[in-house]
């Protein structure tokens, strides 16, 4: 299964760009080259930023929800899309806050760093994932700046941020 990987910024002996302090090569890399799913919501959450880093699209399509409004957007466009996005984002790190999984659903709450053009544009989200019977998929989520958040991430729970929502 081919994918579009940005050169050198997929590197397999790295570190994975999910934090897991594991080598992309045993940590991510093998969902996103479709040799194994995400065993539970958090590794997709994981896996998925680590995507984001290395600018592998075609995964971060994948994994998308049936449900999730982006699958109803022409394919191609999307992918352009999150092309461009990727290009002008630097990810730093991802950092899980909390999570909760019940059977086939799981909500993850979750810090990303990145940086735009030096500016910082991390964020926490909470964000639902479905197993669809294959594999877990992104649903939807929430985000919000990590600059309006008004506490240190690290104190947030997921009951704590959705208060935050009002």
């Amino acid at each position: 299964m081919a994918r579009d990987v940005h050169p050198g910024r997929g590197s397999l002996a790295r570190l994975c760009p999910c934090g897991s302090g594991r080598s992309y090569r045993a940590c991510c890399a093998p969902c996103h080259l479709g040799h194994r799913e995400a065993p539970d919501a958090v590794s997709l959450m994981r896996s998925r930023y680590a995507a984001f880093a290395v600018g592998d699209v075609a995964y971060l399509f994948r994994t998308l929800h049936m449900g999730h409004a982006d699958r109803g957007r022409d394919r191609d466009e999307l992918l352009r899309e999150l092309k461009a996005t990727i290009r002008r984002h630097r990810y730093r790190g991802l950092k899980i806050l909390d999570s909760v999984e019940n059977g086939g659903t799981a909500s993850v709450l979750f810090l990303a760093r990145l940086f735009e053009a030096g500016a910082d544009r991390s964020f926490v989200e909470l964000s639902d994932f479905l197993h669809d019977g294959e594999g877990w998929r992104y649903l939807h989520g929430i985000a919000l700046p990590r600059a309006r958040i008004g506490v240190p991430p690290e104190d947030l729970t997921i009951a704590r941020f959705s208060s935050l929502l009002g």
